[in-house]
């Protein structure tokens, strides 16, 4: 006796509360072996082929291509122990089933399913779903109201059943006022621990804000929101010529892009960065003939090659070493400074799916050959939209080259929960006063962005004069070797 099954989005880590369903792999009667991937969502920070933990017949697919599901939310279900032929006629029922989920087997067939599961299950999948197997009985599937299944999503398990008509005002008040009562006595609906603890940092009682996710769960989307409208004044009344103005939704021709997953991560973050960072930027120009031909002899001499951006990066190293203030972060919560230990690189990498960071760990123990070679890695992996949260995550420094934009100078925004950022802009031929006589030398402009709450400008001046020296003057590494 099959047993139907749900799977449910999985938590996937690094503090991810949502993804999008970018490309279903499996279709509705297909056959799906342990851990085989379902589908490929995007997360803020990568895009991932999700793994099904179980084995057996796909009778059913939640979500559209496109949609944003938060984690908890059912992607499919699965007939567990049911042949091909069987689970089509399993999906059948399934999609015909008002709450828009698959039916739970009879009470008389749990005993067998549960010995299919315990064959047709791995635990080996995302984070929140551990190693162990399955219990020795498991819990049925709970059946959705007929209004909680209207709003979820579901791409091939039929039509959606009509929405029953909206009440009147009068007869609306009264299970608001039921739901409240309940969500006050019993336990708050948050499943992600990020959630919970920005909540907490904020002082917001959980209990106050209502849930925008399934069955009421609450996401840090809803913490965001009961915060801004907490901390934010009542706006006073527009002035005559403002509401003059057409708001944008009025704007003939106007196009609406989401802020969602990676884009909507950049934009969170950048807006975080520039919220909580009193950042300043210094710069300076530099004499980069000497490092260009460096860099020329190294590579002529024969090897692999080395790329500017594993030079510079040495040189970032090195710096960071003298000034170790600019290699830290900042603890709000104790308010303290944390210099950390290694140097765990960032670089700026402009993909088709926008600007990532990938991290190179470790930086300060490789060589310029084991750079190159790693800055060309995650650069290829980025362009793929393959990289992982791991690559994404942990730096200490960022370096943004933006001269390959043609561009001279920028004040980059620094890279939260870092302390500081190197730019480097284009190489290009300038005249320059080169031992007491005017030359055409290579010239390049480096700017540096801080957080002025972990050092002076003393101290980020000479970081930055330390760089600009060992552009000009690349033997000056040779103290430190």
């Amino acid at each position: 006796m099959a047993q139907v099954l749900e799977f449910k989005l999985p938590d996937l880590g690094e503090g991810l509360t949502e993804a999008e369903i970018v490309r279903w792999l499996v279709a509705v009667g297909d056959v799906v072996a342990i851990d085989q991937p379902v589908v490929e969502v995007e997360t803020a920070k990568a895009m991932v082929e999700v793994p099904c933990p179980y084995g057996g017949v796909v009778t059913a697919r939640f979500g559209e291509e496109g949609t944003e599901l938060p984690v908890g939310a059912p992607l499919l279900t699965v007939a567990v122990g049911a042949s091909a032929d069987t689970g089509a006629a399993a999906a059948a029922p399934a999609t015909a089933s008002p709450s828009g989920t698959s039916a739970a087997p009879a009470a008389g067939a749990d005993r067998d399913a549960d010995q299919a599961v315990s064959s047709e299950y791995s635990g080996n999948v995302l984070v929140g779903y551990g190693t162990a197997g399955p219990a020795a009985r498991r819990r049925r599937i709970r059946p959705q109201s007929p209004a909680v299944a209207h709003t979820t999503p579901n791409a091939t398990a039929g039509p959606a059943p009509t929405a029953p008509a909206a009440p009147t005002a009068p007869d609306a008040a009264a299970p608001a006022t039921t739901a409240d009562a309940a969500r006050s006595a019993g336990p708050v609906p948050v499943i992600s621990p990020l959630v919970r603890k920005l909540a907490r940092d904020r002082g917001l009682d959980l209990r106050e804000v209502r849930g925008s996710g399934p069955e009421g769960l609450i996401l840090r989307a809803d913490v965001e929101r009961a915060l801004t409208a907490r901390e934010t004044p009542a706006a006073p009344a527009a002035r005559p010529a403002a509401a003059a103005t057409a708001p944008a939704a009025a704007v003939p021709g106007a196009e609406r892009i989401p802020l969602r997953g990676l884009r909507g991560a950049v934009a969170d973050k950048l807006s975080r960065s520039r919220t909580e960072i009193p950042d300043a930027t210094c710069w300076v120009d530099a004499d980069a003939t000497e490092l260009m031909a460096a860099r020329a002899a190294m590579n002529a001499a024969g090897g692999p090659k080395i790329s500017l951006l594993a030079l510079l990066a040495r040189i970032c190293v090195h710096a960071l070493a003298r000034f170790p203030e600019l290699n830290s972060t900042v603890d709000t919560a104790a308010r303290e400074i944390v210099r950390l230990p290694q140097v765990h690189l960032g670089f700026a990498a402009q993909t088709p799916r926008g600007l990532v960071v990938p991290v190179v760990r470790d930086a300060g123990t490789r060589t310029a050959e084991s750079l190159t070679e790693e800055f060309a890695r995650l650069t290829e992996t980025a362009r793929q939209g393959t990289l992982t949260p791991a690559d994404l995550t942990g730096g200490t420094f960022t370096l943004n080259n933006y001269g390959v934009f043609g561009v001279d100078g920028s004040t980059p925004i620094v890279n939260h929960p870092e302390a500081a950022m190197l730019g480097v802009g284009r190489i290009i031929p300038k005249p320059w006063v080169h031992q007491g006589e005017l030359a055409v030398r290579q010239v390049v402009q480096l700017s540096l962005t801080f957080d002025h709450r972990v050092c002076d400008g003393g101290t980020a001046g000479g970081f930055l004069r330390y760089v600009a020296d060992c552009v000009e003057q690349p033997a000056v590494l040779l103290r430190t070797v």
